[in-house]
């Protein structure tokens, strides 16, 4: 039997998921989360083979419990499965140690035999997705940069981006001008929008 880890935050998603999942012979789901911080503590007691694994949940999402995997049980494929298709994530997850991308509009059949192909050690990525990625490049964005701008999304002031990542106003305005200049857009909303939709917030 493989044994699955599933990691989404929407309940009725994740146990339809577990639902249809466990319908095939050689799959178990053996635990079951919606936390991100959850991930790790829950994959060490049960020791799945495959942990499927939603990006966005509260806590840490899935690109950073991949990494926590990737460290703390190496043996355990990572199945990144998203409503995001964005070309950063998909990067992203592969620098992290995932195996695997695929996004939640796509055929039920798929997931299963997703699952059995990473666990062989085969990669599986969504190829529109895989597509995607190539042709928009990897983030132009240094960490500090994607720092300051994830801060800024939400339109705060450049005294409150100084206050929460404890760095000074200049150094802010610097941060954000530059990454307005490799974003080839004209003030920090247009940038972070643009930094969101290719995943690399």
């Amino acid at each position: 039997m493989i044994k699955v880890l599933l990691a989404e935050d929407q309940g009725m998603m994740r146990g339809a998921l577990a639902l249809l999942l466990g319908l095939e012979e050689d799959i178990e789901v053996v635990a079951q989360v919606g936390h991100g911080d959850e991930v790790v503590d829950t994959a060490l007691r049960t020791r799945p083979d495959v942990a499927l694994l939603d990006i966005e949940m509260p806590g840490r999402g899935g690109l950073d419990s991949a990494a926590d995997l990737r460290e703390h049980l190496p043996g355990c494929a990572v199945l990144i499965l998203t409503t995001f298709g964005r070309p950063g994530y998909l990067r992203r997850a592969m620098e992290a140690g995932a195996r695997g991308f695929l996004v939640k509009d796509g055929p039920v059949e798929d997931l299963a035999d997703a699952v059995r192909r990473v666990l062989r050690g085969e990669r599986v990525i969504d190829p529109a997705l895989a597509a995607a990625a190539l042709s928009t490049g990897p983030s132009p964005l240094t960490d500090r940069e994607r720092d300051v701008l994830a801060a800024a999304a939400d339109g705060s002031t450049i005294s409150d981006i100084s206050a929460r990542l404890h760095l000074s106003e200049s150094t802010v305005r610097n941060y954000l001008s530059s990454a307005i200049g490799k974003t080839g857009t004209r003030n920090r909303i247009e940038a972070a929008r643009l930094a969101r939709h290719n995943g690399w917030l």
